[in-house]
């Protein structure tokens, strides 16, 4: 600042000599009519020049984002247009101040006005940053994951409360007012409110789980335990889900992370297992010749792959076969229709082949020379 203190001097000897010449004699506040006439130039002139400046740094860089493909450039512009106007003229009262000669009360009230209205501007910048960070996440993230959205939001207001909450008690603190005490008071408070709020705050931090984590989005058809349906919005406390029979399921999120979930959108094939029944009667040969039907009316469907057919038991009314295939989609419809192709093409070359289906019989052999004697009511 050796530079400024030369100019000022130089200054003095010259030009403030000359007002204070011309100028009606008299002091105001300890200071002369020439030096409150430059004040008002500096004052008017650095106002100007801030304005002016703001007006073309925020035009170029506004040009210079629009040629990028990158957003956060967009985000520096957006800081910039949150400069105030009472903070460039902060500013330049601030700068007019430096041609005033004041006692020490007066020149500390002016240094503590010029950094409160420093940290409200810089309130002011964290806040349009944290609001343009939050919206173009969004932004991006609104198809794919529109399950954080919400979440997303709320936590923005969060940090936006914390980043105000933070400027004040800078701002209490340059008053000269202890905030110790305060913090302190605020601690406390803020331990008994968690207390009291432990289940919205378990919610709330199970969202917070649900966003970063992702063990499901909405659009996914997930399993809880008895219930099951399509995952439709997730908020701060609760999940809501619509159910196959049509009605929506809410969730506790806590409880919901604390439960067993089976995620059916995230599957990425399906393993089949169904079984065949046939007569007792049936001869060994048309058996082989059941199982072979049974491998070919697999492997003729498309996005299949066949794992096994067997001869698996002899059951109280069939003679049992186990038949394991896996659909390489996890899409529930192209299943049932690949297993409905499976059953026809089954019934038809069973019935090709003379194989019969079983069904539940009960046979009762009676021993030579015995009967059946029936027995009337008392």
């Amino acid at each position: 600042m050796a530079w400024w203190q030369s100019l000022r001097d130089w200054y003095e000897r010259t030009f403030l000599l000359w007002l204070d010449a011309t100028l009606p004699e008299g002091t105001f506040l300890g200071n002369t009519a020439g030096r409150w006439l430059t004040a008002g130039g500096v004052l008017v002139s650095a106002f100007l020049l801030l304005r002016g400046a703001k007006s073309i740094v925020v035009r170029r860089a506004r040009r210079v984002a629009e040629r990028t493909a990158t957003r956060w450039d967009d985000g520096i512009v957006e800081v910039l247009q949150a400069t105030r106007n009472w903070f460039l003229l902060a500013a330049a009262i601030w700068a007019a101040s430096l041609a005033l000669e004041f006692p020490p009360r007066p020149a500390e009230f002016v240094r503590t006005a010029a950094v409160l209205v420093a940290l409200l501007q810089a309130a002011f910048w964290g806040s349009a940053l944290l609001t343009f960070a939050i919206t173009n996440y969004v932004h991006r993230r609104m198809e794919q994951d529109a399950a954080s959205v919400t979440t997303i939001s709320a936590l923005g207001f969060l940090a936006r409360l914390a980043l105000w909450s933070l400027v004040l008690l800078l701002m209490l603190d340059n008053l000269g007012i202890d905030v110790t005490a305060l913090v302190a008071g605020l601690g406390v408070g803020g331990i008994a409110v968690a207390l009291a709020a432990q289940n919205i705050l378990g919610d709330l931090f199970a969202s917070m789980s649900i966003v970063l984590d992702k063990p499901f989005v909405i659009g996914d058809f997930i399993v809880v335990g008895d219930f099951l349906g399509t995952v439709e919005h997730v908020g701060l406390k609760t999940t809501r889900v619509r159910s196959l029979s049509g009605e929506q399921l809410v969730f506790s999120n806590n409880d919901l992370l604390s439960s067993r979930i089976r995620n059916f959108k995230r599957m990425y094939q399906r393993r089949i297992v169904f079984g065949v029944g046939v007569t007792y009667d049936t001869p060994p040969d048309k058996l082989r010749e059941a199982a072979r039907v049974l491998r070919e009316a697999v492997e003729a469907q498309e996005q299949v792959r066949f794992d096994r057919a067997h001869f698996q038991r002899f059951g109280p009314s069939s003679l049992d076969f186990e038949v394991v295939y896996f659909v390489l989609s996890p899409d529930f419809n192209l299943y049932m229709d690949i297993q409905q192709a499976i059953n026809l093409t089954i019934v038809e070359r069973f019935a090709a082949i003379g194989v019969e289906f079983a069904f539940p019989t009960q046979t009762i052999h009676l021993a030579a020379g015995t009967s059946v004697v029936p027995r009337t009511a008392d």
